[in-house]
C-alpha cells in the first residue's frame, strides 16, 4: 500500500520553512555592519488541517511563519566625530523622503546633496517634523541639538522629524514603514555618532547551521519516505 503523500506534503513544508529561516538569518549577517539595522525574526505558528471532517486521527499539522518582525532594541553606539552622522539614543526613527513614500531608518549617516539638503546614504532627503526637506546653506557649518533641531549660524532652521510607532515592518535597505498608532518618541539626537546594528553575528551564524540542519533533515526524511513508498508498491504488486 502506498504511503499517504499528505506525510510528504507536511515535510516539505517544514523544508520550506526552513529555507525562509536560512533567507532572514543570511539577511541579518549581511546587515551586521550596516548603522542602524534592526535584526528581523519570523514568527513562527502551526496550522492545522482537517483531512476528514475533523476526526483527531486525521488532523495534519503543517509548519509556517505567522510574521516577520525586527527586533528594534537599541544597537551600540560608535563615535565617528563626523558633522553629518547622527545616532538616536532611545526610541523613534529618522523619517525620509523615498520613491516609496515617506519610510523610517536609524541609519542616520547622512550628508548634503548638491543642492544643499541634507539626504541620507541612499540619497533620500531627510524630512523635518512637517515632513519637508531640509535644506542647508552648504557654505556654513550646521550643529544638531539633543532635541532635534537643526542650528546653523546660530538660528534654528528645522527640527529633525523623529516619529515613533506602534510597530513597524521592514520594507528592505534597512527601512520601515510605520504601522499602527504613532505615539510620542522618546529619544536623544547624538551628533558625531552611528547606531550599530543590533545583529549579535555569532548568534546569527549558530542560527544559520541549525537551519541548514534542519533544512537538510527533512530532505532526508522526504528522500527515506519515497523510497518507502516505491518499495511498497513493489510488494503490492508481488
Amino acid at each position: 500500500m502506498a504511503v499517504d503523500l499528505q506525510s510528504i506534503y507536511m515535510l516539505a513544508s517544514g523544508g520550506r520553512r526552513a529555507m525562509e529561516q536560512l533567507d532572514v538569518t543570511s539577511n541579518n549577517i549581511a546587515n551586521v555592519d550596516t548603522p542602524g539595522f534592526k535584526k528581523i525574526i519570523e514568527e513562527e505558528m502551526y496550522q492545522n488541517v482537517p483531512v476528514n471532517k475533523g476526526e483527531a486521527a486525521k488532523l495534519l499539522t503543517f509548519p509556517r511563519f505567522k510574521e516577520t518582525v525586527p527586533v528594534l532594541s537599541q544597537g551600540s553606539l560608535q563615535k565617528t566625530d563626523s558633522p553629518f552622522d547622527f545616532a538616536i539614543s532611545g526610541k523613534g526613527f529618522f523619517t525620509v523622503l523615498t520613491k516609496a513614500g515617506i519610510l523610517l531608518t536609524r541609519n542616520g549617516h547622512f550628508h548634503l546633496d548638491k543642492n544643499g539638503f541634507l539626504v541620507d546614504a541612499n540619497g533620500n532627503k531627510v524630512l523635518d517634523g512637517e515632513g519637508k526637506p531640509i535644506l542647508l546653506d552648504g557654505t556654513m557649518p550646521f550643529s544638531v541639538t539633543e532635541d532635534g533641531r537643526v542650528l546653523q549660524g546660530g538660528v534654528q532652521v528645522a527640527v529633525l522629524g523623529i516619529k515613533d510607532y506602534d510597530s513597524v515592518t521592514p520594507v528592505g535597505e534597512g527601512y520601515y514603514r510605520g504601522s499602527g498608532n504613532r505615539k510620542k518618541a522618546e529619544y536623544k539626537i547624538l551628533a558625531g555618532y552611528l547606531e550599530n546594528s543590533n545583529v549579535n553575528p555569532v548568534e546569527e551564524m549558530v542560527n544559520l547551521i541549525e537551519a541548514q540542519r534542519r533544512f537538510d533533515i527533512y530532505g532526508n526524511l522526504i528522500r527515506s519516505l519515497d523510497r518507502i513508498n516505491i518499495k511498497s508498491v513493489e510488494i503490492g504488486k508481488v
